[in-house]
């Protein structure tokens, strides 16, 4: 009975604290950024060969299951990708109004189709051009790489 008495007051306090604002339940914001973080963005890389796409694909663990057929990199630091999400809203390709465009430094890794998991090979394509990402939060930050 008395575990009853501590699990609703605990559960009250708690309803009440998100009332206020004042603890959000952001989890799954910060899995889509860490999982955008991991998948996309390396400031330190310099990228544009097929051994850089093969070795950062199996590293950044997108070759364990099946091999991702393609993926983007940007190298610029952080805060430079951040700032897009400062940018005005455009229309994703999902119909939603999250997205948001700039202009980086990437390199394209395309999967050559003649590869089987773990053991995934890509063609790299470096190139300076427009990306369109999602963003959410507040202060938003990027979830998820449009194209």
């Amino acid at each position: 009975m008395a575990l009853q008495k501590t699990h609703s007051l605990l559960l009250l306090v708690l309803l009440t604290l998100l009332g206020l604002g004042l603890v959000q339940p952001s989890y799954g914001q910060s899995y889509m950024y860490q999982r955008f973080l991991r998948q996309h963005v390396d400031p330190a890389g310099k990228g544009g060969s097929d051994s850089y796409c093969n070795v950062m694909m199996q590293r950044r663990k997108m070759t364990s299951y099946q091999c991702k057929y393609f993926n983007t990199f940007i190298h610029e630091d952080i805060w430079k990708i951040q700032s897009i999400c400062s940018t005005t809203s455009i229309q994703c390709k999902n119909g939603k109004m999250n997205c948001h465009e700039g202009v980086v430094k990437v390199t394209d890794c395309r999967e050559t189709g003649s590869s089987r998991a773990p053991n995934c090979r890509y063609r790299a394509t470096a190139s300076t051009r427009r990306v369109v990402i999602a963003c959410e939060g507040n202060p938003e930050v990027p979830v998820h790489f449009d194209k």
